[in-house]
């Protein structure tokens, strides 16, 4: 009984690993877009470390089957939002991963973090998650030269050919097997199109197989100094913000999946989860990457059976080899990559049904947080556009009583952000 019990928590594992790996090549093709600065396989070094050791964390101290690494969505608000759109040096960018996670640190030992993420409107934490989908997708197209700039329209289609016909070859084979739940869908994506690119010429053959991880390029390279300007504060909260909405909407959405809650409905041992959570925001500065997050993907380990912190165990163990495959990964171009961002924005959108529309002033902010985080490249200005215009429109409509002290502050401190 307990080496069946061994075996399911084996392949509970091995699942959520298959289908969280793509984060292996997807967030070193983010982090290190040109212009950065900074190195591709010093990322993927962080990537592995914090996907490894904060799993490992997960498995051990929450004894829970949930995965981390770090996130989609908050790679994407460090690259093209804080470096490439506020000209950030990557290095103080770091610096203000670090301080998020120590944030949420600290409200995460205290029922604080729950009670701060309930205080949000439902409206506005859907819309953030939905906005953020439209920007991974937006990127994603961008990336696969499906969009391109235009002079007159500002963006326009792309013409297929080359390196964007393999990404539009990739979306098509990774669809089907999405549909079909098969973990492995985004890896066999960025397969198809990776070996397209090499026999096309596109992409260089790799000179080597195994290569020492990279401690060297970004490893221990944050300013946190730096990173405490008055004015990068707004962007700190919106990083906490942004993980605290991601963590908590897995922890129970797939404990309730799964019926891993107590007797009220909630989900086990969420204190302790939270905790590892905030922990992995913490050292994914120091490590060279954008903050780590739990994954959704840990679904699939748990339908494929895992129960306990052993799942979590071996998902981190099957990371490990992974250190060493960097000369292999380098070669994977940003149009193989660029369909899993175009799906994992799909899948992110999908969130737009839980919308509620019966009011004006709850669906109006809602809508300009979606459609403001894509067209600024700033999940930020999305996102305090949002929580600015929800304050406001309550006061106007005779609701300022259902206004709490939380909702008072943000939509305070937004106004001043998007003044300044």
């Amino acid at each position: 009984m307990k080496q069946s019990h061994i075996r399911t928590e084996f392949i509970a594992g091995f699942t959520t690993f298959l289908t969280m790996s793509y984060i292996i090549f997807v967030n070193p093709s983010i982090l290190a877009t040109p212009g950065t600065g900074m190195s591709f396989s010093g990322v993927m070094t962080a990537t592995v470390l914090i996907s490894a050791i904060m799993t490992l964390l997960m498995g051990l101290c929450a004894r829970l089957p949930f995965a981390i690494a770090p996130g989609m969505g908050l790679n994407a608000f460090f690259t093209f939002t804080l470096v490439l759109g506020e000209g950030i040096p990557w290095q103080t960018a770091l610096g203000m991963v670090f301080w998020s996670g120590i944030i949420a640190l600290v409200i995460s030992v205290t029922p604080l973090r729950e009670k701060l993420a309930e205080s949000l409107p439902h409206n506005i934490k859907i819309a953030s998650a939905v906005g953020i989908g439209l920007f991974l997708t937006f990127i994603g197209l961008k990336n696969a030269g499906l969009v391109v700039a235009d002079p007159a329209t500002f963006v326009r289609m792309g013409a297929i050919k080359g390196a964007t016909l393999l990404s539009v070859i990739g979306l098509l084979v990774i669809l089907p097997f999405m549909k079909r739940k098969n973990p492995l869908a985004f890896l066999l994506g960025i397969f198809v199109v990776t070996i397209g690119g090499l026999a096309m010429g596109l992409v260089p053959m790799p000179t080597e197989v195994f290569a020492a991880p990279d401690f060297e390029s970004v490893f221990m390279k944050l300013d946190i100094m730096g990173a405490l300007k008055l004015s990068l504060i707004p962007a700190i909260l919106s990083m906490v913000f942004t993980d605290m909405f991601d963590s908590i909407s897995t922890f129970v959405g797939v404990s309730r999946a799964s019926g891993m809650v107590d007797a009220e409905g909630n989900p086990l041992r969420i204190k302790e989860a939270l905790i590892v959570d905030a922990i992995a925001s913490t050292i994914s500065g120091p490590l060279g990457s954008s903050a780590g997050t739990t994954y959704i993907e840990s679904a699939a380990g748990v339908e494929a059976g895992g129960r306990t912190g052993l799942t979590s165990v071996f998902t981190a163990l099957f990371f490990i080899p992974c250190l060493f495959l960097a000369p292999i990964v380098g070669v994977v171009p940003a149009f193989a990559t660029a369909p899993v961002l175009i799906c994992v924005g799909l899948l992110m959108f999908k969130n737009i049904f839980e919308l509620k529309t019966e009011h004006f002033e709850d669906w109006v902010p809602a809508v300009i947080t979606i459609v403001l985080i894509p067209l600024t490249f700033s999940i930020t200005k999305g996102l305090m556009a949002g929580l600015f215009i929800q304050v406001a429109l309550y006061i106007m409509v005779g609701r300022i009583k259902e206004l709490n002290v939380a909702l008072w502050l943000l939509g305070v401190l937004s106004a001043i952000y998007l003044a300044v």
